[in-house]
């Protein structure tokens, strides 16, 4: 018989980006484990990104339970009489009105740990009754928000049960909140309640090597890693990378571009290397960038013929674009969480056998990944030579080449039976 788990998560489809993808994947072969998912997920959800084909991927066994949930973010967007008031869109602004300021400050000082804060009350007394009748035999929270996690914290201190707390980003270290203006006092708060999730929670799991390290001295206790990973499925049947002429070179991005990932070094390096040649080189950002990095590209005549901005697509339509492009390109953060930032999105580039090209941190968790895989390099964002004469070699190759190794590991099926280990209280084999 099934053993039933609840994953309690903010990010659910038509939700897009990677920490949706993360727990479909994972709900979509917990059965095949012996384990029955739950989904609890906010009824009318503030998503800033939608991709309405994963609703698609929805397993059609699968429970998804929606509560209703109240965001600030609602009564600020009719205040203003405008759509979209995401603090990070609000913090890329160079001019911000005094209700813009005052929502930031009221975001950093008054809503802790995240504007989700009002959802975890009614959640918990919903939710009361279904764990404490014996309905779920665990229960997985995944953060951000880490409001999620407070939900947890409440039914573990209420009813005992098993719970494993999700840390898809770091919580009083996350680089998101040093942009905030927050009081020291409310810092305070942040760490004191972060502790109470490590402390409380029967199983930690995160992303990455350097988050587990940080997460692991922050709660003095042993933490699960479980990265992201890549569904075979997902690649068309037919997908084929397009072949490589020498002399031309069309670099793919997929993602966001915002405040905190800059392609800039990598957009002068390559207007520099190729401005005055015949190399027919372009770029291409699919997903939504930031304005200042449209500017810096409409403002210069070559680069606004070489770059190309796709906008937002459907997941699945990400791959026509990796069949036409001859290598990926990552941008990473430049900030103190660098280290540890692995984008879900580096195991999809693996998984299409295309050279990466990455700038970030050599000596980061992403770096170590895309070496052992042989796939590609990450340059420092500040080495402009590098980054040229990387861009060189790209263009002046004349085949693709299978730079993949071993990447079996990272595959969502292999990467469930691990998670299914950790709910059974087993190590990971």
């Amino acid at each position: 018989m099934s053993k039933r788990v609840l994953i309690i998560t903010y990010y659910w489809p038509p939700s897009g980006g990677s920490g949706v993808q993360r727990w479909l994947k994972f709900a979509k072969y917990l059965p095949e484990t012996g384990w029955e998912p739950v989904i609890f997920t906010p009824e009318n959800p503030d998503f800033d990104l939608k991709d309405e084909s994963l609703l698609k991927q929805i397993p059609k066994n699968l429970e998804v339970l929606k509560f209703p949930i109240w965001e600030p973010y609602q009564l600020l967007n009719k205040i203003r009489g405008k759509k979209e008031t995401h603090p990070g869109r609000l913090l890329e602004q160079k001019e911000k009105s005094w209700l813009e300021r005052a929502a930031i400050w009221a975001r950093a000082n008054l809503l802790v740990p995240d504007p989700r804060i009002f959802w975890v009350k009614p959640s918990v007394k919903f939710l009361s009754d279904l764990v404490e009748k014996g309905h779920f035999d665990a229960i997985i929270t995944t953060g951000p928000p880490h409001s999620m996690h407070l939900i947890g914290l409440e039914l573990k201190r209420k009813t005992g049960i098993r719970w494993i707390a999700d840390f898809r980003d770091p919580w009083s270290g996350w680089e998101f909140l040093d942009t905030l203006p927050m009081s020291s006092s409310v810092r305070k708060k942040h760490l004191a309640l972060e502790k109470s999730v490590l402390s409380e929670a029967d199983e930690v799991i995160t992303i990455s090597p350097t988050f587990q390290d940080d997460l692991s001295k922050l709660g003095n206790r042993d933490i699960r890693l479980l990265t992201n990973g890549f569904d075979s499925d997902d690649l068309p049947a037919g997908f084929k990378r397009k072949a490589k002429k020498s002399g031309e070179l069309h670099l793919v991005y997929t993602g966001i571009i915002d405040s905190i990932r800059n392609p800039i070094p990598l957009l002068k390096a390559m207007k520099e290397e190729f401005e005055t040649t015949s190399d027919q080189v372009k770029m291409t950002f699919v997903g939504r960038v930031s304005d200042s990095v449209k500017s810096f590209v409409q403002e210069d005549s070559w680069l606004s013929k070489s770059v190309d901005f796709a906008g937002y697509v459907s997941h699945g339509e990400v791959f026509d674009f990796y069949e036409k492009a001859d290598a990926l390109v990552l941008i990473l953060t430049d900030t103190k969480n660098a280290k540890g930032n692995i984008p879900g999105k580096v195991f999809e580039y693996l998984a299409t056998g295309l050279p990466i090209l990455a700038l970030g941190d050599p000596a980061g968790d992403t770096a170590k990944i895309l070496s052992e895989a042989g796939s590609g390099k990450v340059i420092y964002h500040t080495a402009h030579t590098k980054i040229q004469i990387t861009l060189r070699e790209l263009t002046d190759r004349s085949e693709s080449v299978d730079s993949i190794s071993t990447i079996d590991r990272f595959t969502r099926k292999n990467l469930t039976i691990q998670l299914a280990q950790i709910l059974d209280g087993n190590p990971i084999s």
